[in-house]
């Protein structure tokens, strides 16, 4: 089992039921070091950028997801953003989606 930190679309049930077929089961958790920008994606979608501020955090939600639904979340976020492992604030080791700079 794997961690994916969310903090936009893939927290809306109807986005999980979509992606996944079944609601996802999580927690809320925050990401230190980051900061949300709004609209930041094709005008529409919000973005985390790292800060390495300790004082920035971003809120959001830490679910449970199989490899292969991480395949599946891949595909629904695009290649706008690139999925790498974090630390979040409750020492949970966790995959987030990250502008994709290449």
């Amino acid at each position: 089992m794997e961690y994916l930190f969310t903090y936009g679309t893939l927290q809306d049930v109807q986005v999980q039921q979509y992606i996944f077929q079944r609601i996802l089961k999580g927690q809320p958790d925050s990401l230190p070091g980051f900061k949300r920008f709004e609209n930041a994606v094709y005008g529409r979608y919000a973005l985390v950028a790292l800060t390495n501020n300790p004082e920035d955090e971003v809120e959001g939600m830490a679910y449970e997801v199989s490899f292969e639904e991480l395949g599946k979340a891949d595909v629904y976020e695009t290649s706008a953003y690139q999925r790498i492992k974090m630390t979040l604030i409750s020492g949970i080791s966790a995959w987030v989606y990250v502008e994709n700079s290449h």
